[in-house]
């Protein structure tokens, strides 16, 4: 079995077809059917079933998938290690986040990262579910992935978690605080909220923060597309709970900020497969921990 079979094989699961694959790839579909076709005389079956428009996996090619993306990142592992050894520059980084942790605190991390070695190209997915992030490294297609520690990291990924970060309410300019200095329990369950669905970690923030008081929280604006919330909350749609840091970002476009009683202190989880490492990723972990070590236990950043 070839390098080019399994890119080609996975090149059309992830297309959907011959033709589109050919298209991502810059290669001719002759050229593909053939490598398709010796890649299925080697296992004995087919790995597509081809339909009128496009193609769908057999049960052969649903067994190859995983395996197949492991074996690309292992070669690739390989030559980005060669490549370092002979101190040739560059390589690749995959991660995969939640939303919220994409903000705070991988592009920070991310930021440090690439201060130390410029050349590495680093790519991320943010799939909002933690269960989508998740399956994204078990599966081979990002090294590293980053959730909130509230979501269950399987026990055969290893991982480590991060600083704290604080949670803090973001509310309508013209909301009008009065004379409290931080919010209750009590007074988040008077408000209207903007969200993301269920089973986000902002969704699942603020359920817990806000509890079970008068049936839980009054969620006015349900929206997928996290860009959306704090545009909604300044349009003066309901409030939302956000880390600090991204908190204060809305604070300066004028969204009021309050602190939250008792505090609410939510982490995050880097997690990767056991086994070797790319150069590249091997030394975000590295960079990751010794943050880690050296910084304040939870940062709180308004």
């Amino acid at each position: 079995m070839e390098r080019r079979e399994l890119e080609y094989f996975l090149a059309i699961a992830e297309c959907g077809s011959f033709t589109a694959a050919a298209q991502t790839l810059r290669v001719a579909q002759p050229s593909l059917s053939h490598a398709i076709a010796t890649l299925e005389t080697r296992l004995g079956g087919r790995v597509f079933h081809r339909l009128p428009q496009g193609v769908s996996l057999t049960p052969a090619g649903e067994a190859l998938i995983e395996p197949a993306r492991q074996v690309m990142r292992d070669l690739s592992t390989a030559t980005e290690s060669v490549r370092e050894v002979l101190g040739l520059a560059g390589g690749r980084l995959d991660i995969v986040a939640q939303t919220t942790l994409a903000v705070d605190p991988l592009a920070e991390l991310v930021g440090s990262f690439l201060r130390a070695h410029p050349k590495v190209a680093v790519h991320i997915a943010d799939p909002e579910l933690g269960r989508d992030v998740t399956a994204a490294v078990r599966a081979g297609e990002c090294e590293l992935g980053m959730v909130d520690s509230t979501e269950e990291v399987v026990e055969d990924l290893a991982s480590m978690v991060l600083p704290g970060r604080e949670i803090q309410a973001v509310l309508p300019a013209s909301a009008a605080p009065g004379d409290r200095a931080e919010l209750t329990p009590a007074d988040l369950a008077e408000l209207d909220w903007v969200s993301t669905p269920e089973g986000t970690a902002t969704r699942e923030v603020i359920e817990n923060t806000v509890g079970v008081q008068r049936g839980g929280p009054n969620v006015m604006v349900e929206t997928a597309h996290q860009a959306m919330i704090v545009p909604s909350v300044l349009a003066g749609a309901g409030a939302t709970l956000l880390p600090a840091s991204m908190a204060g970002e809305a604070g300066k476009q004028g969204a009021t900020i309050m602190s939250l009683r008792p505090r609410v202190i939510r982490r995050g989880v880097l997690f990767w497969r056991r086994g070797p490492l790319s150069p590249s990723a091997a030394e975000f972990v590295r960079l990751v921990e010794e943050l880690v070590r050296r910084g304040p236990g939870d940062r709180s950043r308004g």
